[in-house]
């Protein structure tokens, strides 16, 4: 096994971030907005009926722009949380003493070292999710939005209720989000990386293809732990002040009153059809940036 250099962790998991949003962000902005569609009055048709119909109205009604709104947010805020959180689990591993033959570390201490990582993004992870989601819901709505792009976004926010009232609106929910999430999200890729790796070889070699392929799985454990605590969050963060005084406990609350236990997993399909090709190409691009800094800079 090579020493972990956090640096390079630091760097190439910034790359692998710009990968995974370009990838993704469409589907991301149609599952934000199943997940924050307001409940119709009595007779009254969804907004939108599933994924496709949402797509087809976004479309529609914005362009295929409309599939990017608020992307310019998680640009601004992945390169840096995702550098953050491969630190943050090269450091968790680092922390650590390989207990597996061949010098490997458990899935427990994987899992340990991917919840330190969930724990180092939080501080990027929440204010940017805060404003990525405000922005994906306003262009559902009528009328002239209220938000011109992300930074006036997080002035109107930090000049209503300041700093964590405001802009930090969810870290809770984001903490709750992350933290198992994350811990899933890199165990699972590790193990499926040695799983798929032939004998005799090492994993940092695999092709390309097994690469995407450990990293699409990846994706898709880590929000099926994530999908119920990220619908709560998305309401929490996108809700007018007030409507939730006691946080998530009120956003629980209301919505499997409301809809459901189910409710939890409003967006689960757009959630799992992202999941997998942004993933892949997250973790394809740490890999081939990890690869890159190895060669260019083998002693940092």
């Amino acid at each position: 096994m090579s020493e972990i250099s956090p640096v390079k962790n630091f760097l190439a998991g910034g790359f692998g971030g710009v990968c995974l949003v370009f990838a993704g962000h469409p589907l991301d902005t149609i599952k934000v907005r199943l997940q924050t569609q307001p409940t119709p009055a009595a007779g009254q048709p969804l907004m939108y009926n599933g994924t496709l119909d949402c797509a087809k109205k976004i479309i529609s009604k914005e362009g295929f722009t409309g599939l990017y709104k608020g992307m310019l947010a998680p640009i601004l805020g992945v390169t840096p949380m995702y550098a953050v959180c491969f630190l943050g689990f090269g450091i968790g591993k680092k922390l650590q003493t390989p207990s597996e033959p061949n010098n490997s570390y458990s899935p427990t201490q994987l899992f340990k070292a991917g919840m330190l990582a969930g724990v180092f993004t939080t501080a990027i992870m929440a204010p940017g999710e805060r404003i990525k989601c405000l922005l994906q819901i306003q262009a559902a709505s009528q009328g002239k939005p209220k938000y011109a792009g992300p930074m006036d976004c997080a002035r109107q926010l930090y000049r209503e209720a300041g700093l964590f009232r405001g802009i930090y609106k969810g870290t809770v929910a984001t903490l709750l989000r992350d933290i198992p999430a994350s811990g899933v999200y890199f165990m699972s890729y590790e193990l499926i990386k040695r799983s798929i790796t032939p004998a005799d070889s090492d994993p940092s070699s695999l092709s390309v293809g097994r690469v995407l392929f450990a990293g699409g799985m990846a994706g898709i454990f880590n929000w099926a732990v994530a999908i119920p605590p990220d619908t709560l969050k998305s309401r929490l963060q996108t809700a007018p002040a007030g409507q939730y005084p006691n946080g998530l406990r009120d956003v629980f609350k209301e919505l499997v009153a409301k809809e459901g236990v189910m409710s939890l997993y409003k967006g689960f399909t757009p959630v799992m059809l992202r999941a997998f090709p942004a993933n892949a190409a997250c973790f394809c691009g740490f890999e081939c940036a990890m690869k890159f800094l190895n060669w260019a800079a083998p002693s940092l």
